[in-house]
């Protein structure tokens, strides 16, 4: 039996917006730091290098990757209020964008955000 993620991503028929939306809330409650991304995008890039630097792993998903990507990113934006990319998730909440995550990181409040 596989994870509801492989389910998804490797199924043939589009999956609800329903079933979506249970991945995404599966998703940010399984780590810590979760980065819903696309490869090409520089503030993508910015918010996975922030957390290199600090050493957390991170776990990410690249929409432009996904066969699901688009519904993804469409649920996101229903949960979160915007439909951009990044969309960075601390602990089941969701913290902005990459130019979010540098100014946690610069203001040093990044780092008390990932104990525990």
């Amino acid at each position: 039996m596989g994870s509801l993620a492989s389910k998804i991503t490797h199924s043939s028929k589009m999956a609800s917006s329903q079933e979506i939306q249970q991945f995404i809330k599966q998703a940010i409650s399984q780590d810590k730091v979760v980065v819903f991304s696309k490869s090409y995008c520089p503030y993508c890039t910015m918010a996975k290098e922030v957390f290199s630097k600090v050493k957390q792993p991170i776990k990410v998903y690249e929409l432009d990757e996904r066969d699901d990507g688009t519904a993804i990113q469409e649920n996101l934006a229903a949960i979160t209020g915007f439909r951009t990319v990044p969309q960075v998730f601390i602990n089941g909440n969701c913290v902005g964008g990459g130019s979010d995550v540098k100014a946690l990181h610069a203001s040093g409040k990044l780092e008390p955000m990932l104990i525990g």
